[in-house]
């Protein structure tokens, strides 16, 4: 028996014992791996869409944040799952660990079901609020009511991504993403262009590859959750929902939820602000969206390693290990956002050829590329604080600060310089980014005086 136990906890146990800078790395890289092939599906999507035309692309753009709130509260309710998981598994509390998980699937599940509805009634009246032309409301009404109405697939593998993640079990998680993404790649031009004996769906075959590639996934990770061992186990029959401990998940997972979504409410902001200029400008906005995740998904995927790692320690309070891994994490993010930079300051004629880019979404694109992507280097250490405050249980903290990030600062920002012009508006980003990251280091220096300081044993994690 006590064999038994040690072999199920050896994963999660190697968080409190493997020297730092390796364990990052074999817990970040497989998860950093399969988001740069999830950004490179994104960009996928919106390259096929793009030779439909200016209206298809721009109905992608517009779809977007909608999109990004079904992916904000999966991820979210996930992020608070994960915490809830490590910190229990730090603390040796295997059984609530196990009832951690099990209530983090029956959010999953009941996310999905909120989404269903928004799909089926709250699309039209969405695009509606941006006055598009006819073509552009047809595409993008068909495109979002597919991908909500199925985000079951999202949902519920997101939801088993995050717990396994909380276990250190990387390499599932990495599997469920890459499913996903090859098979919305493969599917793609055959359900966009009718290739075969598939039909010509245009832009709505762009939503049908995406969510059976997430339904592909689901599949395959309930198996895993299912049929193999883990540091954690469901238990379908016995399960009852525990208001407590969903409460306890949504004290992290509700601010996650509000920070991933503020995301959403930004881009159909700033979209409403780009209308006013063009369509083209849009354009551009969501070209941006979809090729910066290639620079901010690898940095997502070090978080997703760095969170457990972060959480485990904390619950083992094992201080010096807690400093270290936010070290570690600062140092490889900046390091990602740099060359990010630089890519966008040396190509961004290139990047925007990739989207058919007539003159005037490519004027304005190369301006935007290069102004926007000031903003990267910054939001490294901002994105890596809001990670630090989520896994030691101070979601509010993170929650705060990707409010000033993407709507205290940014949107007033945006606004103003709106008046100098189209192109002026990009600069709102590196402006929102700098003015975060002054408020970032404020707080994890208010947290390390009062929280990190004073991790000892003996001390509960709950009086801190």
């Amino acid at each position: 028996m006590i064999k038994k136990n040690k072999d199920k906890n050896v994963s999660a146990d190697k968080m409190g014992t493997t020297p730092m800078l390796r364990l990052i790395l074999t817990m970040s890289l497989p998860t950093m791996f399969s988001m740069l092939t999830q950004a490179l599906y994104n960009v996928v999507d919106s390259v096929f869409v793009s030779s439909l035309g200016q209206d298809a692309l721009t109905s992608l753009s517009l779809a977007f944040p909608l999109q990004l709130m079904s992916i904000a509260v999966a991820v979210g309710t996930g992020v608070g799952v994960n915490s809830f998981i490590s910190r229990r598994l730090g603390e040796k509390n295997q059984e609530l660990a196990n009832q951690g998980a099990a209530n983090g699937l029956f959010l999953s599940v009941i996310s999905w079901l909120v989404f269903l509805f928004v799909g089926l009634f709250l699309t039209k009246p969405f695009f509606s609020l941006f006055n598009p032309t006819a073509g552009v409301m047809k595409y993008g009404v068909e495109y979002t009511s597919i991908v909500l109405i199925f985000s079951m697939g999202v949902m519920i593998q997101v939801g088993i991504e995050k717990i396994l993640q909380a276990t250190g079990n990387m390499f599932f998680p990495m599997l469920f993403q890459l499913i996903g993404a090859v098979v919305n790649i493969i599917l793609d031009p055959l359900f966009i262009f009718g290739i075969g004996p598939f039909p010509r769906m245009e832009v709505a075959g762009a939503a049908a590859a995406t969510v059976i590639g997430q339904i592909a996934a689901m599949i395959f990770a309930v198996y895993v959750m299912f049929f193999k061992k883990h540091a954690v186990k469901i238990n379908i029959k016995s399960f009852k929902p525990s208001l407590k401990i969903i409460k306890n998940i949504y004290i992290v997972g509700v601010p996650s939820i509000i920070m991933q979504s503020i995301g959403s409410v930004l881009v159909v902001s700033l979209n409403a602000i780009l209308m006013s200029f063009s369509e083209a400008a849009v354009s551009v906005h969501g070209i941006y969206y979809k090729m910066q995740s290639f620079v901010f998904m690898p940095v997502f995927g070090l978080n997703q390693g760095l969170m457990p790692i972060i959480g485990y320690n904390f619950g083992a309070k094992n201080k010096e290990r807690l400093h270290s891994a936010i070290r570690y994490g600062s140092i490889i993010a900046s390091g990602i956002m740099l060359c990010g930079t630089m890519i966008f300051w040396v190509f961004p004629e290139q990047i925007l050829t990739i989207f058919n880019a007539n003159d005037e979404i490519m004027d304005m694109g190369i301006k935007a590329m290069r102004f926007i992507s000031l903003s990267f280097l910054p939001a490294a250490i901002d994105i890596i604080f809001s990670t630090a405050f989520q896994a030691v249980g101070k979601g509010f903290s993170s929650m705060i600060l990707s409010l000033l990030r993407q709507l205290v600062f940014l949107l007033p920002a945006a606004l103003i310089l709106s008046s100098f012009g189209v192109n002026a508006v990009w600069f709102s980003y590196p402006i929102a980014e700098v003015g975060a990251l002054a408020v970032a280091i404020f707080l994890y220096s208010r947290i390390n005086r009062k929280v990190f300081s004073k991790l000892q044993p003996g001390v509960p994690i709950e009086a801190l």
